[in-house]
């Protein structure tokens, strides 16, 4: 139980460390000097994370003497407010905010239950390496001025600046690093020069005590700073991990320099040799080097995701200002999405995603924002509302107005939200964690046993040298780094291959598959080319015009070959209550009561037993008109060039293929030669395709799913592999595991060979870290290894595997890639 406490004496709070003036809160014997300081603590006593106070003093930010009231009044500012945030439907709004002061783990788990600490806070994520919380806050709830309150109270007052949310931030680097490399470079190369007289038995040093006693306290007053600033990283790391109860790998980098600092010390004090600061400030400037390098390279392959790749997605361009062009059927033209301005007019038919933000032209929409949200309900805008991106039209075609350009981290981010990722795709990296948990003890294990040995000998110097080469010489980095680099490499070749995964865990997923289904209609048939002809009643302008205005509206290849088939066709909306069927077709209603469908024929005609046995070499989509249905579309599909080798190629690799279709029974000949009549389904519903997927898993299957992202999102979740074929369609979804353009489909083969390629890279840099490893440890068991000699081995060990991953995944891309896609 806590009490207030009348206080005549200056005493600081527990959390904030501000003076309690007025009134003390007791709490579990510490004093507190507000509710919110001494929930804050309750929320991480209860969760045993306490040791947050143990890392930095009273890390809490003190409302008294840093926050008056008022400070973050202008974030409530509309055209302030717009700037900050990421999202809002009205209902709950997300942002995305810096806080520099985040250091340890008990700082994420505060910071991501901030919903126990204001009602109005939905949900809260951390990114850790950016230093960034995304929070959802509900809109009725809670201002945005409280929220940089709530965030500044607790300890982590949030860093906004409204240049940066104009623009993207410029990353710099690391200069705290930087200075400490050049600290650290420095006081080594003084302390080797110093040292010089001693490594060659030059001068006579021997017999001038005074001028010895100089040069090793010049030597150890040029080691204090390297010792408690150039690696204090180290030192920092390692203290973390034991406070959270276990070592990471600068657990035994940062007991290699202690001993050896230590052990100089002692020498130089007892005058019974010269120390090895120049081993201790060289291990320290090594590291550093080397951490640089590795982050710096790191950096670069992060880089080249984010912004180089691009999504292989097109949008509808209407209109452009900075071009002379009319906003008429004709100026309509499809370009990737990352090529849109602000200004640009835009179509967005149902299911479409929008890109980017934007203003609505159109008089009406309903936006599905369950991709950004979770929120499945459509919100409705009328014009000139914003629209954000990330958002989905539910309904007829609407136009948009792009006022900023199109975030490809934004997309990347709703990507890889964890709500659209399968249970059975999470697991990844175990073997780096076990590494991880292992390595770190078994090094230590050697160590002692290296010195305990030659202690016994009675050569206990070099058991001392022993220890400290293992414990620096040895380092798990290599093993980690290997994986890292290999999978990051190969996602920016597929990425320049126009085969955009989503993370490395798709590449990971992508080399285990043994099955491969796909889809028929936009995905093994070109969706922008087709013989279409109309069997039935001759159709009157009128009846044409209804049906544009119909196939318009929709993104599915079959009603886009039919709209590119009615040259001349009105683009005026005729019809209302526009509704788009999975699976089954196009609704909507002429007037009140005069219901128009176009579709498959079971689902459009009201005596379904007419079309049960219809069956040719071609699509057939039908078209009611009211209570009559006066025909059909007749669509011969052309397949995709080199689409027989592409799956004969697969079959030869001993994968097995299957064709899902939602299409009634076409083109059995020519479909059957490719897949076998055995594995052609067709007729298939979305649930059908979806439960399709789960019975060959049962069977032991891993699956990888083709698709247009269209009809078959279940499939494409379920598989363990799902890719959706982009020809110039919107069809963006966070389904899907990788987006491929459709004119590389013939590639598949190939694109899968490379990631099992960069499996065996992965495996082979092991091999190699290990080999260095044993190698290493051999010799610093003999303790005749210098140890700055093992300082200079370990980075390099670390850029020789990034080398080698590099040069290693691109040479098996240009020799498995053809030279033409390249």
């Amino acid at each position: 139980m806590s009490q207030p406490i009348s206080s005549t004496t200056s005493t600081h709070c527990y959390h904030c460390g501000a003076d309690c003036e007025d009134t003390i809160i007791k709490h579990d014997d510490k004093p507190f000097c507000c509710e919110g300081c001494k929930t804050v603590y309750t929320l991480l006593q209860d969760n045993q994370l306490c040791n947050y106070y143990d890392l930095e003093k009273n890390p809490g930010l003190s409302p008294k003497s840093n926050f008056y009231a008022g400070k973050y009044a202008y974030l409530d500012q509309t055209d302030i407010r717009t700037q900050l945030i990421e999202f809002t439907d009205g209902t709950q709004t997300h942002v995305n905010w810096l806080l520099p002061q985040m250091h340890c783990s008990s700082c994420v788990y505060l910071l991501e239950n901030l919903h126990r600490l204001h009602a109005g806070v939905r949900s809260s994520s951390v990114n850790f390496p950016e230093k960034k919380v995304r929070v959802v806050i509900e809109e009725n709830a809670i201002k945005l001025s409280e929220l940089a309150e709530l965030l500044a109270r607790i300890g982590y007052e949030p860093y906004l600046s409204l240049q940066d949310a104009e623009q993207a931030p410029k990353t710099s680097p690391n200069r705290a690093r930087i200075y400490k490399i050049g600290v650290s470079g420095f006081a080594f190369g003084n302390i080797m020069m110093m040292s010089f007289p001693e490594y060659f038995g030059l001068g006579d040093l021997g017999n001038d005590p005074q001028l010895r006693l100089f040069f090793n306290a010049f030597n150890v007053l040029l080691a204090l700073p390297v010792f408690f600033y150039g690696a204090s990283d180290f030192f920092v790391s390692a203290w973390k991990s034991i406070r959270e109860r276990y070592l990471n790998i600068d657990a035994p980098i940062a007991l290699a320099i202690l001993v050896t600092f230590a052990r100089s010390l002692y020498e130089i004090s007892m005058q019974t040799g010269a120390g090895y600061l120049d081993s201790m400030t060289g291990i320290v400037f090594f590291m550093l080097v080397g951490r640089y390098f590795q982050d710096k390279t790191y950096s670069a392959i992060s880089f080249d995701r984010d912004y180089k790749s691009y999504f292989p997605v097109a949008v509808t361009l209407l209109e452009r200002k900075t071009e002379s062009v009319a906003a008429t059927e004709t100026a309509q033209k499809q370009i990737l999405v990352s090529d849109l301005l602000p200004g640009d007019k835009i179509l967005i038919r149902h299911k479409e995603l929008i890109p980017a933000d934007a203003r609505l032209i159109s008089e009406r929409a309903m936006i599905d924002y369950s991709f950004v949200s979770g929120e499945s309900a459509p919100v409705e805008k009328t014009r000139n509302e914003s629209i954000y991106a990330g958002g989905r039209q539910i309904g007829g075609a609407i136009e948009l107005e792009i006022t900023k350009k199109v975030s490809q981290s934004y997309l990347t981010q709703l990507w890889n939200n964890d709500a659209f990722v399968q249970k059975n795709k999470q697991k990844e990296g175990e073997m780096v964690n076990t590494i991880n948990r292992y390595f770190t003890w078994i090094v230590l294990g050697l160590g002692v046993l290296a010195l305990a040995y030659w202690g016994l000998t009675g050569d206990l110097p070099r058991g001392i040298n022993a220890i400290t080469t293992i414990l620096i010489v040895a380092c798990p980095c290599a093993l980690l780094l290997s994986d890292t680099f290999t999978n990051g490499n190969i996602l920016g070749l597929f990425g320049r291959y126009k085969f955009y995964l989503k993370n490395a865990r798709v590449i990971e997923n992508l080399a285990k598959i043994n099955t491969v289904v796909f889809d028929k209609t936009g995905t093994l048939t070109l969706p922008d080319a087709g013989e279409v002809k109309f069997v039935g009643k001759t159709l009157t302008g009128f009846e044409k015009d209804i049906v544009f205005s119909l196939t318009s509206q929709s993104s599915h290849p079959l009603s886009k070959l039919i709209t590119k088939s009615l040259v001349g066709a009105m683009k005026e909306e005729l019809v209302q209550h526009f509704k788009e069927v999975e699976g089954k077709g196009l609704e909507a209603y002429l007037g009140d009561d005069c219901v128009i469908r176009i579709g498959a024929g079971q689902w459009v005609s009201e005596t379904p037993q007419e079309f049960q046995t219809l069956a040719g070499e071609a699509s057939r989509v039908y078209y009611r008109f009211g209570e009559d249905v006066l025909g059909y579309f007749e669509i011969r599909n052309r397949y995709r060039p080199d689409l027989h080798a592409t799956i004969v190629a697969l079959q030869q690799k001993n994968y097995q293929t299957y064709l899902l279709s939602g299409d009634h029974t076409t083109d059995v000949a020519y479909l059957g030669q490719l897949f076998g009549r055995n594995r052609l389904f067709f007729n298939q519903k979305p649930e059908d395709k979806l439960k399709f997927i789960e019975s060959l898993q049962q069977q032991g299957h891993q699956v990888m799913m083709i698709g247009d992202g269209l009809n078959d999102a279940g499939a494409l979740v379920q598989s363990d592999v799902g890719v959706a074929v982009s020809d110039n369609l919107n069809n963006f979804s966070p389904a899907c595991d990788g987006i491929l353009d459709g004119s590389h489909l013939t590639q598949l083969p190939q694109y899968i060979r490379l990631a099992r390629a960069g499996r065996r890279i992965v495996v082979q840099s092991f091999v190699i870290s290990l080999v260095y490893n044993v190698i290493g440890l051999s010799f610093a068991l003999t303790g005749t290894l210098s140890p700055v000699v093992a300082a200079i081995l370990m980075p390099a060990s670390s850029i020789s595997i990034v080398l080698f991953t590099t040069l290693a995944s691109r040479w098996a891309a240009w020799r498995i890639v053809p030279k033409g896609i390249q």
